[in-house]
């Protein structure tokens, strides 16, 4: 017999994908004239901002992919000898169960341009902590892989955050 909660968890499971099988997924996305969109990030102590940013995110097409950052990828950026809190598996699989994600992929590189590169999404979205108009990589507010996305036709958006949600002051408040 087979029981719902099983069904779910493997559907769930399956949303998470390697590099191979993202870009196969997302190449039958795009026959099927699907719209995707592509965000990242840690991802670590999932909040109401991180969800309500992903579902404004998904808005944007009819699939959304999730880079999120590997553990030594989350270590590379100097978060703090704590970070991650979560491993990079138990993260992928709460962001595959939200129902506006469909698909995560983990990746390694310190920045997600070459899993953009890869992708192609139609849509680039990052929080509003970030500037879809900025030009200078250098600058914090540049959105990795605009550029690139840009040239192949697609948008860059910057998605509203939610005030007053960050892992950061999470993790401040338990500390406490």
């Amino acid at each position: 017999m087979n029981y719902p909660m099983r069904n779910r968890f493997e559907h769930m499971q399956h949303k998470i994908v390697d590099l191979t099988g993202a870009e196969r997924q997302a190449k039958m996305w795009k026959l099927k004239a699907n719209k995707i969109v592509f965000t990242n990030g840690c991802f670590d102590i999932l909040h109401q901002g991180h969800v309500t940013y992903l579902a404004g995110a998904a808005e944007y097409g009819t699939k959304l992919v999730v880079g999120l950052n590997s553990d030594a990828s989350v270590k590379k950026q100097g978060k703090g000898d704590n970070r991650p809190v979560n491993a990079e598996e138990a993260r992928a699989i709460v962001l595959a169960g939200l129902g506006c994600v469909d698909m995560v992929v983990i990746y390694d590189d310190e920045t997600p341009l070459e899993l953009i590169k890869m992708l192609e999404p139609a849509v680039l979205a990052k929080g509003a902590d970030y500037d879809a108009s900025e030009t200078n990589v250098s600058s914090k507010k540049y959105i990795v892989g605009s550029k690139e996305v840009k040239a192949m036709g697609g948008e860059v958006i910057a998605v509203p955050l939610v005030e007053g949600f960050s892992t950061t002051a999470i993790i401040e408040k338990l500390n406490g």
